[in-house]
């Protein structure tokens, strides 16, 4: 599996992302320009001591993982959405794209894609869901419906 962050804002997020692709054997991709420093303290502290354990890819822009990653399965993860995450069969190789933090993914690219669009119920009232907690929800989803492979 992988889980692709565009242009995260938040190190802490990141971090805690970072440490549950560490704890599942999941690739992370950030897509440029970050809201932090790679060297950031709380980035760091967020991911512990798992950092040996993840696979980070970085890419300059969204345009440049597009090219690089074209023919794969993708998921855009958005509240707009009208499929919940939990009715995708998901594949071992798929790619789960969330947006940044304050604005989640830009709107032209759920517009080209509205049939990779899920979403994961909430209340209307809520604005959104922890981004750490979207990414955990829906990765352990994915990886529930291969049996958790490799995971003990």
């Amino acid at each position: 599996m992988h889980v692709v962050l565009v242009e995260p804002e938040i190190p802490q997020n990141t971090g805690n992302i970072a440490r549950t692709c560490a704890a599942t054997g999941t690739t992370l991709h950030l897509v440029k320009p970050l809201g932090f420093s790679t060297s950031n303290k709380y980035l760091k502290r967020a991911g512990l001591d798992y950092w040996h354990l993840v696979s980070i890819h970085y890419h300059d822009s969204l345009a440049d993982f597009w090219r690089q990653y074209a023919g794969c399965t993708f998921h855009l993860v958005t509240k707009r959405a009208a499929r919940c995450y939990s009715d995708v069969s998901y594949g071992l190789d798929d790619f789960l794209i969330f947006g940044k933090e304050t604005q989640g993914l830009p709107q032209e690219i759920l517009d080209r894609y509205p049939e990779k669009c899920i979403r994961i119920p909430m209340r209307r009232e809520a604005r959104s869901l922890n981004l750490s907690n979207a990414v955990a929800i829906v990765l352990y989803e994915a990886l529930r419906q291969h049996g958790y492979c490799g995971l003990v």
